[in-house]
């Protein structure tokens, strides 16, 4: 179930702790694309929060919002670049989007294949995305205080796995959020401290949640995709006669 959109905006843009996420998730996001000069980015979720540094530079920017969450005008003060859309049915053309960024996305989906699935039919062929879900193994997903706290937690090999099956191939990873979470003054202070300790210690185990960069597999893997499997159930008594309604 997807958190509300009132609630993400409040964390991350009236909370010194949500303002300290935003500066954390922005600079390792840097790390894997430091621009994104004349490319269409797309943001699935609540991710406008990362787009922001990009939007300068490039040719296009929209932040993609689910209808169980609810939208919000974004940016401020500028034209509206948010659109509300289903999980599983995005208004952007086939192979039309250069980067997409997925955050409070995959892991609060009632459908998080075919979340994939949408995410592979978008994205270029040359096309990188990068999703950002709460680490199984990190504090961040055992407190509910933060939005981290919500959905399913994913472990690294779990994720890469699930993206790969659906065609998206992972490329690199990190996990990011090695603070507690917690709004206590010291923790914010040292924050920069803890994420530079954090770099050096195993990504599948530190970390309130990982990062995936992955590519467009072309042509997609074989076997049917997780909307065929649902529209397409095996007939498992097809052959047994029908039943006769028996007089009372």
């Amino acid at each position: 179930m997807h958190l509300d959109v009132q609630d993400l905006r409040s964390f991350y843009y009236r909370t010194s702790l949500g303002r300290a996420v935003q500066r954390v998730i922005r600079e390792r996001m840097a790390e894997f694309w430091p621009e994104a000069r004349g490319q269409t980015m797309v943001g699935y979720g609540f991710a406008v929060p990362l787009l922001r540094p990009y939007m300068n530079e490039t040719r296009r920017v929209i932040g993609l919002m689910p209808g169980p969450q609810g939208v919000m005008p974004w940016p401020p003060g500028m034209p509206n670049v948010s659109v509300l859309c289903r999980d599983t049915h995005w208004p952007l053309q086939t192979e039309s989007v250069d980067k997409l960024v997925v955050l409070h996305g995959l892991e609060t989906s009632d459908t998080p294949l075919d979340l994939m699935d949408e995410a592979w039919r978008v994205l270029t062929s040359g096309g990188r995305a990068i999703f950002i879900v709460p680490n199984r193994a990190g504090l961040w997903a055992r407190r509910d205080r933060t939005p981290f706290g919500f959905g399913r937690p994913y472990s690294l090999s779990q994720l890469e796995a699930q993206l790969a099956q659906q065609g998206l191939r992972p490329q690199r990873h990190l996990a990011a959020l090695h603070t507690p979470p917690s709004e206590q003054p010291f923790w914010l202070r040292t924050s920069r401290l803890w994420e530079g300790i954090g770099r050096n210690l195993p990504s599948s185990r530190a970390g309130g949640v990982l990062m995936v960069e992955v590519s467009k597999q072309v042509p997609k893997p074989s076997g049917l995709t997780a909307r065929e499997r649902i529209l397409k159930p095996l007939k498992v008594l097809e052959g047994l006669p029908n039943p006769e309604a028996k007089p009372i």
